[in-house]
């Protein structure tokens, strides 16, 4: 086990000004009162273990991170279930994934026992912030690793921080249960082949911000990427993984080939729609199939998956060059009875068959 030391905040937040926040969250704008460090140094290894007040972050003007962009980060929720004991989903998926993106941005992969442990550092000081099991209200925890040596020159840090810091969250897309319209990016791509896709790493969001605002401006929420070689099959949204279901009750979701993120709750939705006796084809899927399938009603339904929003269902596609599907359709059957499961499972309210859920806090 890791040696800890905990630094309490001298000065936490009232506990009516914490209710208050919980009480009508918003997604990422209120942390709570601590955060975690942990320190590696490439002659030291991992070391340094805290939990301590949340604030700003004490950066040298030449650190790494600020010019090479070696960056990585994750998403997980805490659940508190009825009985108030506070609960994560699938918590060793993220810490693999994490490592995965720092091999690719050559920072160093910290153990999946320390990332466990973190979390539970953090929520035993902090579980007070998780909100009560209502309006999906969760406290959203992002772990993140940036390099932390104070140099310029080409090369990989010497120096890492991985620090965690939370935010109490209600529903992502403020809506409800309503289907999205998602913008089709037709002039820039999220990733290459053989680049950074596949990592969780910020240049990859901030590669899909201009074509995000463009979404906006169309009455969009989300922006739809195509590969970057030939701009013909779908990858994902800026951060959201897609799923089509067709009428003979197939589903498809484009293959992970490097460029697309491989995402915890995608992973988790192919397993649960095989549970139910789905066939789930990973595949390369053009844009014409879908606009083919959808206008034909080959395709009945269309969902997107991520952390922050669970599962979505998406109404219409809009682009330049004309849009597909429907902006007023009704969330599909097979997408709602897939977030009720789910959502289910990470409040303690539907079996959790695959042992998916870990207890952070009794």
């Amino acid at each position: 086990m890791t040696q800890w030391t905990i630094k309490r905040n001298p000065n936490p937040t009232p506990d009516a000004e914490r209710e208050a926040i919980i009480e009508a969250p918003t997604f990422g704008t209120h942390f709570t009162d601590h955060m975690v460090t942990v320190v590696w140094e490439k002659d030291k290894g991992w070391h340094s273990a805290t939990v301590e007040p949340y604030g700003p972050i004490m950066m040298d003007p030449s650190a790494a991170v600020l010019h090479y962009g070696q960056e990585i980060f994750e998403g997980i929720k805490a659940y508190r279930h009825q009985d108030g004991s506070i609960w994560t989903f699938r918590p060793e998926a993220n810490a693999k994934r994490l490592q995965k993106s720092a091999h690719r941005m050559a920072l160093p992969e910290l153990p999946v026992e320390i990332f466990v442990e973190s979390l539970h550092k953090l929520l035993e000081v902090d579980g007070a912030w998780v909100p009560q099991p209502v309006n999906e209200k969760t406290l959203y925890i992002r772990p993140f690793e940036i390099a932390a040596e104070n140099f310029l020159g080409v090369r990989a840090a010497q120096r890492a921080e991985y620090r965690v810091i939370a935010s109490p969250v209600g529903p992502y897309f403020t809506g409800g249960i309503k289907p999205v319209s998602i913008w089709i990016a037709l002039d820039s791509a999220r990733a290459g082949k053989h680049g950074t896709g596949e990592a969780k790493t910020g240049g990859n969001y901030a590669a899909s911000l201009l074509a995000q605002g463009e979404g906006y401006e169309h009455g969009c929420s989300q922006v739809m990427f195509l590969d970057a070689e030939t701009a013909t099959y779908i990858e994902e949204l800026g951060g959201m993984n897609l799923f089509f279901v067709y009428k003979d009750g197939h589903v498809a979701t484009p293959s992970l080939d490097g460029t697309i993120l491989r995402g915890i709750t995608r992973d988790s939705v192919v397993t649960l729609l095989r549970d139910r006796g789905h066939r789930v084809e990973e595949r390369k899927i053009t844009l014409d199939e879908v606009r083919e399938g959808i206008n034909s009603g080959e395709i009945t339904e269309v969902f997107a998956c991520g952390t922050a929003a669970v599962i979505t269902p998406v109404g219409q596609f809009k682009s330049r060059e004309g849009n597909i599907g429907r902006e007023d359709a009704e969330p599909g059957e097979l997408t709602v009875s897939l977030r009720n499961e789910l959502t289910g499972i990470q409040y303690g309210t539907v079996e959790d068959r695959h042992g998916w859920m870990h207890k952070l806090v009794d």
